[in-house]
């Protein structure tokens, strides 16, 4: 296993929410500290019997909505 990326949204309260864009590992935190302390934890459970990724990508997508008037 090479690299996993991870689809990451913000949440409306400002948490949050990360997703593996090919296996099956999820996790969400308050902050990006935090966040990525997560994800590692995650991704070496996720793991326990089988090689560690040699790299983790965490995508950023942000929406934004801007009115305008």
């Amino acid at each position: 296993m090479n690299e996993l990326v991870f689809e990451v949204t913000q949440e409306g309260d400002g948490g949050f929410v990360a997703e593996c864009l090919t296996e099956s590992i999820f996790t969400q935190a308050d902050t990006w500290e935090e966040l990525r302390l997560n994800v590692r934890e995650a991704v070496a459970a996720f793991c326990f019997d089988r090689l560690m990724p040699s790299g983790i990508r965490l995508h950023l997508i942000r929406d934004e909505v801007v009115a305008v008037g």
